[in-house]
């Protein structure tokens, strides 16, 4: 990491105050300590959350902006109490900027280190990581999955009161209807505090999710619940100490819009990620701060000193591509037909997943909905349950692990789903170990008698190829793409190997190099990888083919039998190396009388946060490839 220098606040003037949860009434004194220190960690908030931005790893500024006023009202309780849990628990992963000031402010970081936010190496990732992080005390990072966590908290800890911070786009999820439940029933002493500032990724949940009201919602499952206004400190206060003191579970709803005094991005979805170097600039500059912002300019993106060779300089978003290989499809029907027939449903990742550009071509067949993976999933499912229709779903490849139960359930109706599953693997993965998505086998889960085809394309033209292609077919198709954008893979005359008289055939491998030595077996962003290590090595006289899977889980009998006659067979990938592709191959080689030399090569470790570093942190880079060919060769 680079010297940047000290940070330009000074947390020490935070005020250490306490708050008895039997005064709803502030003094003076506790009101302007308060204010002090809201303003205080918002504008150290920005000015950290802003190094993502000019570092290129984004950053999440707004969440953590927002819930400043809950947090230091909840420090103050802390303080003031030892029958309070002294957790900030928080669903919302994103705000882990909340957590390192937390750390910073108790001493467990100096301050200075976070302007090392979410940078490779820094233990500053886009998600808090127990064990990782000094002074984070717990994970979190996938919405709906802390609730429930902290319900087990209460459950162990019956003595005291637990706070969770929340969120509208939290409490979308499914999961958290299920701890709803059991806290009621349980008659735990949860306390909930959501920002509901009606901005997520994709939009405003009161636009997209009609009829969704937090306070209903809560009071119908059997909470107490009141609803103010989060930057009234005032009322904030005294609906925080009233449900403290409450027995039972209890939630305060803090209305606000996102980012307040940010004017650039307050109550936009521009807020939801980072704040943008210009606006922060000038935000600070109005908070008379303006004598440090120059040193915006001294952090850079790191980009990857690597020069890869067998494929194009040129690079693009295979997850972006995605949406534009369906437009290709519905493009040759007419936009009636194409409503009667085909579904795409969102669920608030448009922008990442590639479906913006459906909504925005052909908003005939699209359905904007709200942070329900499972939900939405078997809406896709239950619309493509006729043979003649078809239902196209997409999230995050860390999210598949969710729905492997309606994937099951979609199997066994015989549903007609296409689903694009972005952010596979680890590379560019600035989120971190809980949005790895390495688990993509999973979706794979039915019996021998079935069959689901998981497909990953290598580079654009692939993707095309493969959506095309398989469009229109029956039953669960999945497509994987990642998070990074992807060069074109060449073929050794220059040109483009998807392209031309390429042909995709399902279940079919593309033999990129013929090899007598031995043979690597990859597939999406490790391609061209494997492509460039493959090339090193053939130019060192070491004669190795290369195979592309792009069809996960249908073994291509002609091209096993002839790779799994040479000297040694490598697979490379960026999917959990204990249930990957590597993981099964070697038991087909055998499985046919097959006995080369076999290794396999994939994630087994938590991340590192930055972007392209993520590769060679999991031993995943040219080298490491080229190392174990040569290993497998002796």
């Amino acid at each position: 990491m680079t010297t940047i220098g000290q940070f330009p606040i000074d947390l020490k003037q935070f005020k250490k105050i306490k708050l008895d949860a039997t005064k709803p009434t502030l003094t003076v004194e506790q009101r302007q300590a308060l204010l002090s220190n809201i303003q205080l960690l918002r504008d150290a908030i920005v000015v950290f959350t802003a190094t993502g931005a000019a570092r290129g790893v984004s950053g999440h500024t707004g969440g953590a902006y927002d819930t400043v006023p809950e947090v230091c009202i909840l420090l103050a309780l802390f303080e003031g109490s030892d029958k309070i849990l002294d957790i900030v628990f928080d669903e919302a992963g994103h705000r882990v900027a909340t957590q390192y000031i937390l750390a910073a402010l108790d001493g467990s970081l100096p301050a200075e280190h976070l302007l090392h936010y979410r940078e490779a190496n820094s233990k500053l990732p886009g998600h808090p990581e127990l064990g990782l992080t000094p002074g984070v005390k717990f994970s979190s990072g996938r919405l709906g999955h802390m609730w429930p966590l902290v319900n087990g908290v209460a459950l162990a800890n019956r003595d005291k009161v637990v706070f969770c911070l929340g969120s509208d786009g939290s409490q979308q999820e499914g999961n958290d209807a299920e701890a709803a439940r059991l806290a009621v029933a349980q008659g735990l002493n949860v306390k909930l505090i959501l920002d509901d500032n009606d901005v997520t990724i994709a939009g405003h949940p009161s636009e997209y999710l009609k009829g969704y009201d937090l306070t209903k919602t809560l009071e119908g499952h059997g909470l107490k619940v009141l609803t103010v206004q989060g930057e009234d400190i005032d009322a904030l206060w005294g609906a925080i100490s009233t449900v403290t003191t409450y027995q039972g579970p209890a939630a305060v709803v803090a209305k606000r819009p996102m980012a307040p005094g940010i004017p650039d991005i307050e109550g936009s979805t521009h807020g939801h990620d980072v704040i943008p170097i210009k606006s922060a600039v000038k935000y600070l500059e109005k908070r008379g701060l303006s004598s440090f912002t120059s040193f915006y300019d001294s952090i850079k993106p790191t980009p990857s000193p690597y020069l890869y060779i067998g494929s194009s300089k040129e690079v693009g978003a295979n997850r972006v591509v995605f949406g534009e290989a369906v437009n290709l499809v519905l493009d040759k029907f007419p936009k009636e037909e194409n409503a009667k027939k085909v579904m795409v449903i969102d669920s608030d990742l448009e922008g990442s997943t590639g479906l913006k550009v459906i909504h925005q071509k052909h908003p005939e067949v699209f359905v904007p909905s709200g942070i329900m993976e499972r939900g939405n999933f078997s809406a896709a499912a239950g619309f493509g349950f006729a043979p003649d229709k078809f239902g196209v779903f997409s999230t995050f490849s860390a999210f598949l692990e969710m729905l492997v139960s309606e994937i099951t359930m979609a199997r066994l109706n015989n549903c007609n789903v296409l689903s694009h599953f972005s952010h596979s693997g680890v590379d560019e993965m600035a989120d971190n170990t809980c949005h790895f998505g390495v688990n993509n086998m999973f979706a794979d889960n039915g019996l021998s008698d079935v069959h689901s085809y998981l497909y990953f394309p290598a580079d654009p033209s692939q993707m095309i190829a493969i959506v095309q292609r398989v469009f229109f077919e029956r039953g669960l198709r999945f497509i994987f793409s990642t998070r990074s954008k992807v060069p074109w893979i060449l073929k050794e005359d220059g040109t483009r190997f998807f392209e031309g008289d390429y042909q995709f055939i399902p279940g079919k491998d593309d033999v990129i190099f013929e090899g007598k030595a031995g043979y690597v077996v990859s597939f999406g962003e490790m391609l061209y990888r494997s492509v460039d290590a493959v090339l090193r090595c053939r130019q060192e006289g070491l004669d190795v083919g290369l195979i592309n899977k792009p069809c996960l889980n249908v073994v291509d009998e002609q091209t096993i039998m002839k790779i799994g006659q040479t000297p040694f067979v490598l697979v490379v990938e960026s999917l959990n190396q204990k249930t990957g592709l590597g993981s099964k191959f070697g038991t087909w080689l055998l499985e046919r009388q097959l006995t080369p030399k076999y290794a396999y090569i994939g994630t087994t470790k938590e991340g590192c946060g930055g972007l392209w570093e993520q590769i060679p942190f999991q031993n995943l880079d040219p080298q490491s490839i080229i190392l174990k060919i040569k290993q497998l060769s002796q």
